[in-house]
């Protein structure tokens, strides 16, 4: 048999000898204009520092927006990924593997999941949301009353696929998909009595983020899970929490959640979960909720192959061994604290590693590209909000050097004004 010669992606990818500003010309001619034109080309990262097509380095402070669990390029996840790749890549859902089985009892052992729990792997976040909002359509009641109702909150980001979009909030979102799937309805933001008044039996599901991420990182009040428990049960309807963003170590802890002393219904998941490669889950509580799907009422052609699950499997478990959701709390109390004694941010929040601060101005999206020309990757989720969602690796260290730059950055955006 004949050998090939294998390239390497350099040579399959010119990447070097090319100026950012031609990389951004051939973008905007082959792709689609869905994203806006990119802040910058990067061409490579090493745990918290990325570099683009013009060398510049970076610290990253977003994280692919809180997906680069354990940064760029780690060595055992990269090693588990080719090993397995060059193992068994892709089997279809005809077939299983032992990989896909290992990280289904990884999750729900993560999860504290009651006896008759399940999984089901996506490829995304917005694709888990999907698969939730089908099961909380399943959760149709005993006849008398139809449960037809599925509750979301105002700022709620659930995913812009259409059932996830239905579920998504942000008007800018949803108007041009227009009619979206029906029967959803968003209630105030934290408003417990609210909530309560607007689960009764006609509700088939509460959807949940325990922190809204892309609103500006706005936790849940204390006592709003445990009360969203209380009405869902009451009336039947499922407890649905979203923690695609939250979850995997996050917040220093694998669930956002798992202090309010609830057990929800399901819970999505993603973003961190394949340290950088694609993969989602749905997890259902129990075995009454996990029988709501029956085999053919969903399904995905790549959802849990044996790569995306064999960087699952490494992630956590170098989340476990390298200790790194202490770390995550530790630096994220670190940054909280000397963020909050800035001149100029009025307010900050969050948990572990996603950070949300407010400026005293309009100024944030000048503040991102401030922050880039200074080296620092941040966003702006709103006019006046930044968010940090950093590799869960982030030292001191490397924090600090964002601290004492951000002053600079901030003047430099008000400046820009």
């Amino acid at each position: 048999m004949n050998t090939v010669e294998k390239p390497s992606v350099t040579e399959l990818v010119e990447t070097t000898g090319h100026a950012g500003s031609e990389w951004l010309s051939r973008y905007s001619s082959s792709l689609m204009n869905v994203f806006g034109t990119p802040q910058r080309v990067l061409v490579r990262g090493a745990g918290c520092l990325v570099w683009d097509a013009d060398g510049k380095e970076y610290l990253d402070l977003l994280g692919g927006i809180a997906v680069n669990a354990l940064g760029h390029a780690h060595p055992f996840v990269t090693s588990v990924i080719a090993s397995q790749l060059a193992t068994l890549g892709h089997v279809s859902n005809f077939f299983t593997s032992p990989t896909q089985v290992a990280l289904a009892e990884k999750l729900l052992e993560l999860a504290h999941a009651p006896a008759g729990s399940k999984v089901f792997f996506s490829n995304s976040g917005t694709e888990a949301n999907e698969a939730a909002f089908k099961l909380a359509r399943r959760n149709t009641g005993d006849g008398t009353v139809k449960r037809t109702t599925i509750i979301a909150l105002e700022g709620a980001f659930h995913g812009r696929t259409m059932g996830a979009l239905a579920l998504t909030a942000k008007e800018a979102y949803r108007a041009p998909f227009e009619p979206l799937p029906g029967g959803v309805v968003h209630i105030p933001f934290g408003d417990i009595a609210a909530l309560e008044a607007a689960v009764d039996e006609t509700v088939a599901a509460v959807f949940l983020e325990p922190i809204q991420g892309e609103a500006g990182v706005r936790p849940l009040p204390p006592g709003y899970l445990k009360a969203a428990r209380e009405a869902t049960s009451k009336a039947g309807a499922l407890l649905i929490l979203d923690e695609v963003q939250t979850g995997i170590g996050r917040t220093g802890k694998w669930l956002a959640s798992e202090d309010a002393g609830i057990v929800p219904d399901a819970i999505t998941l993603a973003k961190g979960l394949g340290g950088g490669f694609p993969i989602g889950a749905l997890i259902t509580m129990g075995g009454q909720t996990s029988s709501l799907l029956s085999a053919g009422q969903h399904g995905t052609t790549f959802g849990g192959n044996p790569v995306a699950t064999a960087a699952a499997l490494a992630t956590l478990h170098a989340l476990e061994s390298q200790n790194v959701l202490a770390n995550a709390t530790a630096v994220g109390e670190h940054l909280r604290s000397a963020l909050a004694a800035i001149p100029g941010v009025t307010e900050v929040r969050g948990e572990g590693l996603l950070i949300g601060f407010d400026l005293d101005a309009d100024v944030a999206p000048a503040v991102v590209q401030a922050g880039l020309d200074a080296g620092f990757i941040v966003n702006s989720p709103g006019p006046r909000t930044i968010r940090l969602a950093p590799p869960l690796i982030l030292t001191t260290a490397q924090a600090d050097t964002f601290l004492a730059a951000f002053p600079a950055i901030l003047q430099t955006a008000k400046d820009a004004q």
